[in-house]
């Protein structure tokens, strides 16, 4: 198992920046995995990307698609796809907007939030798996540095989420 060393001299930034990458790209593979294996239960029901989608209107509430899709980082029209498909399921439903009717905001159903509680339980489970395994300094350093690495993306922390589904 490749260890990385966390204590970088300034004149090493480049080179660190590489083994830096290659340690993320490397968790990354992991966490995917682990996405993978909760979502296994729900085979059929969503995709990787359509649960993303449920995940961020689970963080942030009703969306408009525009706003969605920047969030997700795809084409307006790909989001107008990938919710077609998840209010088919039930997933997701859209409403209009009071003051303009013409506004459509999606927003995450009670099917939908059930589905992103249960996969969150799955994915808790597994990554608590996974870090019994470190130290407690070694779990205090990686909150630090997924904290940093979480914010430094936009990504609202676990524990900031205003749980929509809960309103």
């Amino acid at each position: 198992m490749q260890r990385y060393n966390s204590c970088i001299a300034p004149n090493e930034l480049d080179d660190t920046l590489e083994t830096v990458t290659d340690a993320v790209l490397t968790a990354s593979r992991v966490l995917m995995a682990v996405v993978a294996r909760s979502l296994r239960e729900h085979e059929g029901d969503v995709s990787i990307q359509q649960y993303r989608t449920l995940v961020v209107l689970a963080q942030r509430g009703a969306q408009r698609p525009v706003d969605l899709a920047a969030t997700l980082g795809v084409d307006p029209s790909t989001v107008t796809r990938l919710c077609d498909r998840l209010e088919r399921k039930g997933m997701i439903s859209r409403v209009r907007d009071g003051a303009d009717r013409r506004e459509v905001r999606l927003r995450l159903s009670a099917r939908g939030a059930a589905l992103v509680r249960s996969v969150t339980r799955r994915r808790r489970e597994e990554i608590r798996r996974i870090l019994e395994a470190l130290s407690p300094a070694q779990r205090g350093a990686l909150v630090d540095a997924l904290g940093s690495f979480s914010a430094a993306a936009g990504e609202v922390a676990e524990r900031d989420w205003p749980r929509f589904w809960e309103l």
